[in-house]
């Protein structure tokens, strides 16, 4: 299957979004989660058709939606969704702190578990919870914390699945032990999945919601945005899979169309009906990229470590040997001209670690690292 391409770099840099504009065009930005790849076709062409139609009116979602992510939820993992119980919302940010709002009181304890996307430290108290933080172990879910966590009854346990920035698809059995211990102690979980699709070669994705048992305590919020590159375009989804957690999604302030982009409807569907053959060849493209950048800090910056990521395109790099904190980040900023994520945005368990995002063209990924390596390590 052929790459997906990337436009010249000062094409790129023409690109109006966060991405391209936070910084001067001398430095490489490899932080943000956004892609440089072009939109799938299928994508392109819907909303250059709605332009052709000036068609830019109020969005109409109506239970389409929910049938092209029943559809995609099928194809891509074998998972039966009932499209009635899919809720569009503007985003997953919206979607994660009002569904939080339907279980929490102010003042009480929402689980996270960093290091975590940083928007989780601010979607909790946003709710009305504060934070009640059980650190991954190794990268993975511990589950002894978390039960201790759970028995101490909070709110809600808002999880991320899979997991950035570490780039981590928890396991069925991990999963399934989850939902046990929320079953048991009666904590709602709310799982932000809009990574699912971005689970590369050699990992299996399991929606929560497919385990048994997990309907009853569990809602998803999801988009495609992030595997399609659509973030300004504002469309995610909340789904439920039992009669109790859709009643209560029912309870929302809101009308679900309110804050929702047209453009952002639009290019979901055809993104969710359309757009499989383009998601193939991203993943098989981010792929080559995951072990191009392997290759390159083997060679070029061996005193990072990491761990291959199993989703996402970003790659979490432990860069504590160049400083503290958010000294590697600052550092390879003003030395090399490369912008990451600093560590420490995504809890105390980043120090010392930066984010970098390799969805990008082989050439672009060999100067950024190029780059790092003439940052050097403290003696």
């Amino acid at each position: 299957m052929d790459e997906l391409t990337v436009a010249p770099l000062a094409t790129l840099r023409q690109r109006q979004s966060e991405k391209w504009q936070t910084f001067p065009d001398d430095v490489l930005p490899m932080f943000v989660a956004e892609m440089d790849y072009d939109l799938a076709p299928a994508v392109s062409e819907t909303l250059l058709d709605a332009v052709r139609r000036s068609d830019t009116g109020y969005p109409t979602p109506s239970l389409a939606l929910g049938n092209a992510y029943a559809g995609f939820a099928a194809r891509r993992w074998g998972w039966d969704v009932d499209p009635a119980q899919v809720t569009a919302v503007g985003d997953v940010s919206a979607g994660v702190t009002e569904t939080l709002r339907l279980f929490t009181r102010p003042g009480d304890p929402i689980v996270i578990n960093p290091p975590v996307y940083p928007p989780f430290f601010d979607w909790v108290p946003e709710a009305g919870g504060r934070l009640l933080e059980v650190p991954l172990r190794s990268g993975r879910l511990d589950l002894a914390a978390t039960e201790a966590a759970f028995a101490r009854h909070p709110a809600a346990y808002l999880l991320c699945n899979p997991q950035n920035p570490v780039g981590r698809v928890h396991t069925y059995d991990e999963l399934a032990a989850v939902v046990r211990l929320a079953r048991l102690y009666r904590v709602p979980i709310v799982s932000d999945e809009i990574h699912a699709p971005l689970v590369l070669p050699g990992a299996t994705f399991t929606p929560l919601l497919s385990v048994p048992g997990a309907a009853e305590v569990a809602v998803a919020v999801l988009s495609a945005s992030k595997a399609f590159n659509l973030a300004g375009l504002k469309c995610a989804m909340v789904v439920t899979a039992s009669q109790r957690m859709a009643t209560a999604v029912q309870r929302f302030p809101f009308h679900p169309n309110d804050r929702l982009g047209h453009f952002g409807v639009l290019a979901t569907l055809a993104a969710l009906t359309e757009g499989d053959d383009w998601l193939d060849a991203l993943l098989a493209t981010l792929d080559a990229r995951r072990t191009q950048l392997a290759g390159l800090l083997r060679e070029r910056l061996p005193e990072v470590r990491w761990t291959p990521p199993s989703a996402t395109y970003l790659a979490w790099l432990d860069c504590s040997a160049y400083g503290e904190d958010a000294a590697p980040r600052e550092r390879f900023l003003t030395e090399a001209r490369v912008a990451v994520e600093p560590g420490t945005r995504f809890g105390a368990a980043g120090a010392g670690y930066v984010r970098l995002n390799f969805a990008t063209s082989p050439e672009i990924l060999d100067e950024a690292v190029n780059r790092l390596s003439r940052v050097r390590v403290p003696a």
